[in-house]
């Protein structure tokens, strides 16, 4: 699955339900599931987030190398524009996002008024088109020559808080490939924006997951704890980390029903 980030002040971040019933139905999403790791070190789950929480695939204005989250509530609104209609779907990824992440108020909106998260569902021959007119030409054909599946967005101010994610997906490229695009894009639209190697994490364009793993638990953990604040550069996140991370685990450790 291909997604694509870019990163500006002003300018969007692009980035490249989840029913227990349709989960269970999807045999890619339960082989992954019963196969992930689940046993990290610290020095790799402090790898991890440096790599999606620092920097981005493509930089289009404005700095990369501070932490980028929201810090007020997120409000997801749903626009479907294709079918079938996964409204639903989309209410229960981020249903499952809430109960991973200790930190974060995520919900859904009704009312677009209301809505500072924006999910934009159309079909897949639809894809491009519907890029041209959320970002316009230029930005359009070099979101192109990346050849996204889907992709994520974010606007910031100027103290790095996330105030606007827009999320695109298509509805109709099956079943994996919605559920996979779902997780990866609402992620990043939190703030993990940055392409990586790190084999464990759905933010590398080679992992296919559908579901919210393990790994990227402790990534989106670790950035929504509340002593780590829009705009901080990495020397600030770093020392924070010895604090941070006994209670990341215990959170991860206890949602998941892992041993600890």
């Amino acid at each position: 699955m291909r997604s694509v980030r870019f990163l500006g002040v002003t300018a969007l971040v692009l980035a490249g339900a989840l029913t227990s019933v349709g989960v269970a139905q999807d045999a890619q999403i339960a082989r992954r599931r019963a196969a992930q790791r689940t046993t990290f070190t610290d020095a790799q789950i402090t790898e991890g987030f440096f790599k999606t929480v620092f920097g981005a695939e493509l930089t289009l204005s404005g700095r990369t190398d501070v932490v980028r989250k929201y810090d007020t509530p997120v409000r997801v609104y749903v626009d479907s524009r294709a079918k079938p209609d996964r409204r639903a779907d989309v209410a229960a990824v981020v249903a499952d996002i809430r109960s991973k992440i200790e930190h974060l108020d995520i919900a859904m909106a009704e009312d677009r008024g209301k809505a500072n998260f924006f999910v934009t569902l159309v079909r897949d021959r639809d894809l491009a088109s519907s890029i041209r007119q959320m970002y316009g030409r230029e930005k359009a054909r070099r979101i192109a020559r990346l050849d996204p599946q889907c992709l994520s967005g974010f606007r910031k101010d100027e103290t790095f808080r996330i105030v606007h994610s827009n999320v695109l997906l298509a509805v109709d490229a099956g079943q994996f490939t919605f559920y996979d695009c779902a997780y990866e894009e609402i992620l990043q639209g939190l703030g993990p924006v940055n392409d990586t190697n790190v084999p464990w994490t759905m933010f590398n364009d080679d992992v296919q997951m559908g579901f919210f793993d393990v790994y990227d638990q402790y990534i989106l953990n670790i950035l929504y704890d509340p002593r780590i604040r829009p705009g901080m550069p990495r020397d600030a996140v770093q020392k924070l980390m010895p604090e941070i991370l006994p209670a990341v685990r215990a959170f991860v450790t206890k949602a998941n029903d892992l041993k600890p």
